[in-house]
C-alpha cells in the first residue's frame, strides 16, 4: 500500500479543532501579501473541509443557515494561500489572496473598517465600490 500524496486531505485533521457547542469555529481571513486583515466569519466542518480541497474561502452563514463560498454573488473570492490554527486549537486564520480587493459587504477592502476615536466608532477606510453596484438594490 502506498503513502498518501501530500496534497490528498484526510479528514481527521479536522478532528484536531475544537469546535463550538453549534459546530463552529471561527475564521479570520488575512490578506496573504501584507497580512491586513480582511474579515472575521465562522466555520464549520463542512465549510472547512471545502475550503481545503476547492482552494478557496468557503464560510458558514449563521443567518442564512447554509454554506456561503466567499464571493459568489459579489465576485470577490478568497483563494487559499496558507491556513493556520492557534495553539489552542480554536481559532483558524486563512492568508488569502482576496479577488478584487474588497473582502467587506459593504464595499471596503476589510470588514474593520471603523476605528474609535473620542468616544465614537467612526470610518477610517474608504468604500472603494458601492455594494449596490456590486450586489444590486434589496
Amino acid at each position: 500500500m502506498q503513502d498518501s500524496p501530500a496534497n490528498v486531505v484526510q479528514p481527521d485533521w479536522l478532528d484536531e479543532i475544537r469546535w463550538t457547542d453549534e459546530g463552529l469555529v471561527p475564521a479570520i481571513a488575512q490578506d496573504a501579501d501584507n497580512g491586513d486583515i480582511l474579515m472575521m466569519a465562522w466555520m464549520n466542518r463542512e465549510s472547512l473541509q471545502l475550503t481545503v480541497e476547492e482552494g478557496q474561502a468557503v464560510y458558514w452563514s449563521r443567518s442564512r443557515g447554509k454554506l456561503w463560498r466567499k464571493g459568489e454573488s459579489s465576485g470577490h473570492q478568497q483563494l487559499l494561500r496558507d491556513i493556520r490554527l492557534d495553539c489552542d486549537a480554536d481559532v483558524i486564520l486563512l492568508k488569502v489572496e482576496q479577488k478584487g480587493g474588497i473582502a467587506c459587504h459593504t464595499g471596503r477592502r476589510s470588514c474593520f473598517y471603523r476605528t474609535l476615536k473620542n468616544g465614537q466608532w467612526v470610518s477610517a477606510e474608504p468604500v472603494l465600490k458601492d455594494p449596490n453596484a456590486i450586489y444590486g438594490s434589496k
